[in-house]
């Protein structure tokens, strides 16, 4: 796939700050500054989303990357694969998000948090009362607002991602461990069975 639009180019300062903090600037961001005011909001919100603190960072890792990989985000997978080694998460874990139902490396609130991440991102969403419930009692009420709000945040983005070409840059070429891929098999709306957490 590539690009539907052509990058725009970004104000030098900005552009200079991307590359301190990713050590590139990310074609999304070049993507949308076709319109300044929307990429602006777009990252302000996202900064404001990436500083909520009720969920815990690995959780809200692995409920990125789950949605990327049932979207088809590579770009987003790539770069939370990256922020996850960044933020010193479980690297093992982390990889094997696009296989979570295929591994046990993921504890049942880590598998529960990726499941209800996939059913939100179903198109008609598939949570079940049981789902929600289940992660509530685990997570309490402000995480599980919160966790709510970043999936539906996450999946603005990578569709937005998926639908303008932006595909991987490579961010994640420096962790050891190789990002697995998705199981052909794997299909949305699986995320209502062995994903629920108990």
């Amino acid at each position: 796939m590539a690009l539907r639009l052509p990058k725009a180019e970004l104000p030098a300062e900005l552009a200079e700050n991307m590359i301190k903090q990713l050590g590139m600037v990310p074609e999304n961001v070049e993507v949308l500054w076709h319109s300044p005011q929307a990429a602006r909001d777009n990252l302000e919100f996202g900064a404001k989303v990436g500083a909520w603190g009720a969920v815990a960072p690995d959780l809200r890792s692995f409920a990125h990357m789950a949605v990327a990989a049932q979207v088809g985000c590579s770009w987003c997978l790539d770069v939370g694969y990256f922020q996850a080694q960044n933020e010193n998460l479980d690297l093992n874990k982390a990889s094997q998000v696009p296989r979570w139902r295929e591994t046990d490396v993921f504890t049942e609130l880590e598998r529960g948090v990726m499941g209800y991440a996939e059913a939100m991102t179903d198109t008609p969403p598939t949570v079940t009362d049981e789902q929600h419930a289940s992660l509530l009692r685990r997570l309490g009420a402000p995480a599980m607002v919160e966790l709510t709000a970043f999936v539906a945040y996450v999946n603005l983005a990578t569709r937005a991602n998926v639908a303008n070409g932006v595909t991987s840059q490579g961010f994640s070429d420096s962790c050891e461990i190789p990002l697995a891929e998705r199981p052909a098999a794997s299909s949305a709306g699986a995320g209502t069975g062995a994903g629920t957490a108990t």
